[in-house]
């Protein structure tokens, strides 16, 4: 199975619309079964101070993590840049699903991909090398062809990316992940 993760709860992202086409380019060259995970869908009591202690840990947040994280054995992240970084609700999610079942999580030779997307000139590079390292760290391979994608919102429209080379540098990106 694999997941697919946008990266921020900012409702109507553009990283919503690169997920969905993400989403949309694995279902029609895969066989594997394909999620699409939202974070801006995430349970409004993620963020307490006793979220770190298991008896405290949100039911919504466990059939998320039952869902979508055990289950998969790839991950697939579009994470936009934040401050130089990636979306703090991104590193929250992960740090809370820590807590309970982190082997079946994380661990067990999971494979991820990266796109950064940004406004800006950098595609998110910075906020893709971090979290290369922390996924390396939680023993998750991460596919070498990570994708910078730059000035976003000239390649979108309010539901789709209108900007064919975007479209298909996704795609053999997505061909590559497949392979690996």
């Amino acid at each position: 199975m694999i997941t697919v993760f946008s990266g921020t709860n900012r409702k109507n992202s553009n990283s919503a619309i690169i997920a969905t086409h993400i989403y949309e380019l694995l279902r029609l060259h895969s066989e594997e079964t394909v999620q699409l995970l939202k974070l801006e869908d995430l349970p409004n009591d993620l963020l307490h101070t006793n979220m770190y202690e298991a008896a405290q840990q949100s039911k919504a947040l466990a059939e998320i993590q039952d869902q979508y994280l055990i289950p998969a054995q790839k991950f697939f992240f579009v994470v936009p840049e934040y401050n130089g970084g990636i979306p703090g609700i991104l590193k929250l999610f992960i740090d809370a699903c820590s807590i309970r079942a982190y082997n079946a999580s994380f661990k067990g030779g999971k494979k991820a991909a990266l796109v950064g997307i940004s406004s800006g000139r950098s595609g998110g590079l910075r906020g893709m090398e971090y979290m290369t390292g922390f996924l390396n760290y939680l023993s998750i391979q991460v596919l070498p062809n990570k994708l910078p994608i730059s000035s976003v919102e000239s390649l979108l429209d309010t539901h789709h990316i209108t900007d064919e080379n975007t479209r298909n540098v996704l795609e053999s990106q997505v061909m590559d992940f497949l392979k690996f």
